[in-house]
């Protein structure tokens, strides 16, 4: 029952603090879900994508 107390008079009580805390927890959870899904989607497509695989199509110009 502490916890809830806690969370209804920390979170919920004012609606600006709820409101606030949302989003946060909405744009953290969406920085971290995109970390995830590139790293995972980088790591599956290993040597298949551009970035893996640029240096075999172009050569860099030397600056002489």
């Amino acid at each position: 029952m502490a916890f809830a107390n806690a969370f209804y008079n920390t979170l919920v009580k004012r609606n600006s603090v709820f409101v606030t805390s949302i989003f946060a927890g909405a744009f953290a959870f969406n920085v971290g879900f995109d970390i995830a899904v590139t790293s995972f989607w980088d790591r599956w497509n290993q040597g298949k994508q551009w970035k893996d695989i640029r240096s075999k199509y172009i050569q860099e110009e030397s600056d002489s």
